[in-house]
């Protein structure tokens, strides 16, 4: 009996906290205009009003990491044409490496971030080289050739990226 009512006790606790911490969730995506939800695969998707508003899980890391997500999302017509070797392809769905950052680009500006990419050297490293090597004046041709050259033995599959 007493047993009963002590796990009544914990639930409704837990019950208290869950909705408290429910409702300051709410409240602050309603304050800032975001958004987040985690996917089957265990990502966190964030949506903020533009790509100069990064995603509140970059907060856990250290700014290089901020810096190269932004990058990352300045650089969409290099990423998007360069593959990821991560397994995110079958994993994720990623068509590339600019999917490991960013999920989306709305109508209105608003951009949905993924946080793969914070989980992942390989897509971290592929984004680093290629714009690295972009901003030192290589095609983007020339960058899909060295990461393709670079990834293809000891690495998983790579994203099903379109051809140049």
């Amino acid at each position: 009996m007493k047993r009963t009512a002590v796990m009544a006790a914990c639930l409704l606790s837990f019950g208290i906290i869950m909705g408290a911490c429910s409702d300051d969730k709410a409240n602050n995506a309603k304050d800032d205009h975001s958004a987040s939800y985690t996917t089957n695969s265990g990502d966190i998707r964030e949506t903020t009003k533009s790509l100069d508003h990064l995603p509140k899980f970059l907060n856990n890391f250290e700014e290089d990491m901020a810096v190269l997500y932004q990058q990352a999302a300045k650089h969409k017509d290099l990423l998007k044409h360069i593959p990821c070797y991560c397994g995110c392809g079958e994993s994720a769905g990623h068509q590339n490496n600019y999917d490991c950052f960013v999920y989306e680009t709305k109508k209105d500006g608003s951009v949905v971030w993924d946080d793969h990419a914070t989980k992942c050297g390989v897509c971290l490293e592929i984004a680093k080289e290629s714009i690295a090597s972009y901003e030192q004046g290589k095609s983007v041709k020339e960058i899909r050739q060295m990461i393709d050259e670079k990834y293809k033995e000891g690495y998983a599959e790579p994203t099903p990226t379109k051809s140049l």
